[in-house]
């Protein structure tokens, strides 16, 4: 069963060059004391296509430039490893689909990709058509010419990366060769990406129904049967997230990032607060992640408008134009359709900028994070407390990227040195360690909502976070084995437990 410990988010090329140095980095201090597993992002051939690994050619295959599974076990021998499995579609470079286009229904691939037609076989009305749910603008269809037919493939994200038809034999077994890959590599939890689109079902959404928790209850039952946990990624209305929560081993809180940042911009916890006592706990937290931050998650029900989210309108606008003030413009530039986008629902920046650099802020908002019930994870930028790389998004032009560094070695090292990377990694360790959040929590609010406190105790230990959102600060007193600490600031007397 995966630790509850806080856990790292990384690419193996952006942070180490390659997973042994990735596995190297992890053994070596700071890292091995304030992390108790990786999450390492896709590593398949090719870790570097059009969607940046997400767009596999060989699900089956660790990118040979990057490693091997071996090393991906040596990797896992180390802590608790996680692992994406890409269950929604594949890329258009695979050999499957490359060998389906040239002969049709005579390939032994036929029956594994979606068309329109596939799901809709008698013909779609408009009214079926835009009902369905797609995080992009525009119909999820792109024309291919198969067996020299001209036909309308599937495809909820980009043009290279082809929907899957999990419920044809042939998907079928593709998806368990995958299972059984990473299951013999030592991963200990598996995260099923765009899971939610996976399943497509005339007459609805297309997002989230009630076929697509079939296929995530059979889908985790196997992996069950392989030792593995499974994550659940799905970006979607609060309400919708909290019953993923009950059906699932783990699920994201992706409502947490965007309500931090609108308690510690405007001074006001209630929000945050309300989601704290009615939010699952069996959830994996982030404020940062390989994508941007978002905000659907905060918002109404797409699909019932009526249905109000955590946050109003207008308090979400505002949170989108202080996180740009915030950086300084560079997320503005970024985010929607200003740098090619593939998300117009996210903002695309680090976490530290949406906070204006300011560290205590910072560490006070991890510092939340870590006090709330689940397994943290710490994105390889925010662990550095790295800044918007406005470099790469220019080279790139790819939004995404600027919250996507690479980092040199001696660049880690001089980022460690801050003051405010060690303050987190001491935080990190102090999670990590403490057996105190096996506990049990409870939380409060002040009467003016301007101040937050988290309490966590097991039996006569205890720790006790309090953040003054409308300082943005944070302070934290605790008692382990009947010695007491406390400190009132995080980033120049960080938590040590002893």
């Amino acid at each position: 069963m995966t630790r509850n410990a806080v856990q790292l988010i990384t690419y193996a090329d952006r942070l180490a060059g390659d997973v042994p140095g990735l596995a190297r980095l992890m053994a070596s201090e700071p890292w091995s004391g304030a992390f108790g597993g990786v999450h390492v992002l896709p590593f398949f051939t090719p870790f570097d296509g059009a969607d940046a690994g997400f767009d596999p050619v060989d699900h089956t295959q660790v990118d040979p430039r990057l490693g091997s599974w071996e090393d991906l076990g040596a990797l896992g021998a180390q802590g608790d490893l996680m692992v994406d499995i890409i269950v929604n579609h594949v890329s258009s470079s695979s050999a499957a689909f490359e060998d389906w286009c040239e002969r049709g229904s005579a390939s032994p691939h036929d029956g594994m990709f979606l068309t329109m037609s596939t799901v809709f076989p008698d013909g779609a009305t408009e009214a079926d058509l835009t009902k369905i749910y797609r995080p992009r603008p525009g119909l999820p269809f792109t024309p291919y010419r198969v067996g020299g037919e001209l036909r309308l493939v599937w495809t909820t994200f980009t043009p290279q990366q082809i929907d899957i038809d999990v419920a044809s034999p042939v998907t079928l077994r593709y998806l368990d060769t995958i299972l059984d890959a990473v299951s013999a590599s030592g991963a200990t939890i598996v995260r099923l990406d765009a899971v939610g689109y996976a399943v497509k079902t005339p007459g609805t959404s297309s997002f989230m129904t009630d076929d697509t928790y079939g296929f995530i209850s059979d889908f985790t039952a196997k992996a069950r049967a392989r030792g593995l946990e499974v994550l659940v990624e799905v970006h979607s209305y609060y309400r919708r997230q909290i019953e993923i929560g009950h059906a699932v081993d783990r699920v994201y809180d992706f409502a947490l990032p965007p309500l931090v940042l609108h308690a510690l911009y405007t001074g006001d916890a209630a929000p945050l607060h309300e989601w704290l006592t009615i939010r699952p706990n069996n959830a994996v937290t982030v404020l940062d992640t390989h994508d941007g931050i978002g905000v659907i998650d905060v918002g109404a029900d797409p699909s019932a408008p009526d249905s109000p989210g955590l946050l109003p309108p207008e308090a979400i606008d505002a949170l989108v134009k202080t996180m740009h003030a915030k950086s300084g413009g560079s997320s503005a530039a970024a985010t929607g359709a200003a740098a090619s986008n593939l998300d117009l629902y996210q903002v695309n920046c680090t976490f530290y900028d949406a906070l204006g650099a300011d560290d205590r802020a910072y560490l006070a908002a991890r510092a939340i994070q870590f006090f709330v019930p689940g397994i943290p994870q710490v994105y390889y930028v925010g662990a550095l407390a790295g800044r918007n790389d406005v470099e790469l998004l220019g080279r790139t032009g790819i939004g995404r990227d600027i919250n996507r560094h690479y980092y040199a070695r001696q660049e880690i090292a001089s980022d460690l040195e801050r003051p405010v990377v060690a303050a987190l990694m001491a935080l990190c360790k102090f999670r990590s360690e403490f057996p105190v959040f096996d506990g049990d929590h409870v939380f409060g609010m002040s009467d003016d909502g301007m101040t937050l406190t988290l309490h966590w105790s097991d039996w006569r230990d205890w720790a006790e976070l309090t953040v003054y959102v409308g300082e943005a600060s944070a302070s934290l007193a605790w008692s382990h084995k009947g010695v007491e600490g406390k400190t009132d600031d995080l980033l120049i007397d960080p938590p040590v437990l002893v």
